[in-house]
């Protein structure tokens, strides 16, 4: 009699039920198979400095969600621009799917609008037109499910700004190699 009481409580334990929360634990990963960035605006941070970066959502119709998906997007040329009190990204490519239905006219350099509230537009708008600031898309990315961009608040560079970062980059680099000799 004692055995089968230790047998009914053991159960839960081998994984038998399907609510036991500890198993449950376990079949649940973290880690996900791939990054969570879509594209990158490398040219961005040789171009400007970058003083602040703001999370906006994307206006996207159906197919440039796939396209997305797929990681056909560059934003490279792509610049954001306030007009009428809305954030729009303008020069964003997301190049259409070839198997994207013929019923639907793409148009891969469409105006985008992005999705802020009103107290961020009022924030980047005043530090825009106060401080002479441009904004800038610096990265495209999914949080979730969403397609999200990272908008920098930026400031263009002078060409002997670009100089010195490149020198200080090279000397970074440089001191590194050193480093990584030296401990062998």
């Amino acid at each position: 009699m004692y055995w089968a009481r230790a047998q009914i409580k053991r159960i839960p334990q081998l994984g038998c039920n399907p609510y036991n929360e500890a198993i449950m634990a376990k079949n649940k990963s973290k880690s996900k198979a791939g990054s969570n960035t879509i594209a990158l605006n490398k040219k961005a941070r040789h171009e400007y400095f970058i003083d602040d970066e703001i999370e906006a959502g994307l206006e996207l119709q159906g197919w440039e969600v796939k396209s997305l998906r797929e990681g056909k997007t560059n934003i490279a040329e792509s610049y954001v621009y306030i007009r009428d009190g809305e954030a729009f990204i303008s020069g964003m490519t997301i190049t259409p799917l070839t198997q994207a239905s013929t019923h639907i006219v793409a148009n891969p350099t469409r105006i985008r609008k992005l999705l802020m509230s009103r107290k961020e537009l009022d924030n980047l708008i005043g530090r825009i037109n106060r401080e002479g600031m441009t904004l800038v898309a610096t990265a495209l990315y999914w949080s979730r499910s969403w397609a999200k961009i990272k908008v920098g608040v930026a400031k263009g560079k002078k060409l002997h700004d670009k100089r010195t970062d490149m020198k200080e980059k090279d000397w970074a680099r440089d001191k590194a190699r050193i480093m990584k000799s030296n401990l062998r």
